[in-house]
């Protein structure tokens, strides 16, 4: 039965991870060749410290947004603070994962109950959640499409 399934049971394993001083170009060669949406950044010990997206990417291609501003004798006036501009600004000139991932990546323990899971991913709006074992290093990623399958074989 589905609702005593745990995240292990139907986690897609094993995970391909990145560091953040993998090149870009790397880590889309991965997401590329693997037809996966993201990837989990570890540190030198393998500790989950962030995750790189397809939408990092966008981020980087459609290039920075200075949002909305006003001109006043010959002056330019920004109605959203620049100093937010910074990262944007980074991650479009980035070179490295690190650039341009994000470092609160959603994360469940290898135990957690599958309609706990569900709820989590429909809750934060993500499509993973990468699943980490007790020391924080990533054993799995658990997709929308891992529960659904979990559900259609459930009902076989």
């Amino acid at each position: 039965m589905v609702l005593q399934q745990t995240v292990g049971e139907v986690m897609s394993a094993p995970v391909l991870t990145v560091t953040a001083e993998t090149p870009l170009q790397d880590a889309v060669s991965l997401l590329n060749d693997h037809h996966v949406s993201g990837l989990p950044v570890v540190d030198v010990d393998g500790v989950l410290i962030g995750e790189l997206t397809e939408q990092d990417l966008m981020v980087r291609e459609s290039g920075v947004d200075v949002g909305p501003y006003v001109m006043l004798l010959d002056s330019v006036i920004y109605l959203r603070n620049p100093l937010n501009w910074d990262r944007q600004v980074h991650q479009v000139l980035g070179n490295t994962v690190g650039d341009l991932m994000h470092r609160d990546s959603h994360s469940c323990d290898v135990s957690l109950p599958l309609p706990k899971a569900a709820s989590m991913l429909h809750e934060k709006g993500t499509q993973r959640l990468i699943v980490v074992d007790a020391n924080r290093r990533p054993v799995g990623v658990l997709t929308r499409g891992d529960v659904v399958r979990a559900l259609a074989s459930a009902q076989s």
